[in-house]
């Protein structure tokens, strides 16, 4: 794998974590059975929160940037 296609790959990476982080730690439904059934691992997911905000965003921008500049 070079260099480039790594980089043109990578931001999406970010986007989906935050994207499955987000979806995960937001939906009540999912909240609940993560509290139930994971306990103290849930606790410890739930304090990356931001983490997974923070991961959508920018690497939605940077996704959206990486196929705006490769369509050039």
């Amino acid at each position: 794998m070079t260099p480039e296609k790594l980089d043109f790959i990578f931001p999406f990476v970010v986007f989906f974590y935050g994207l499955l982080m987000v979806v995960v730690l937001e939906n009540p439904v999912l909240a609940r059975i993560g509290q139930e059934r994971m306990g103290q691992a849930y606790a410890n997911l739930a304090k990356h929160k931001s983490l997974g905000w923070v991961c959508f965003f920018v690497g939605g921008l940077w996704s959206v940037q990486n196929v705006w500049h490769s369509s050039l």
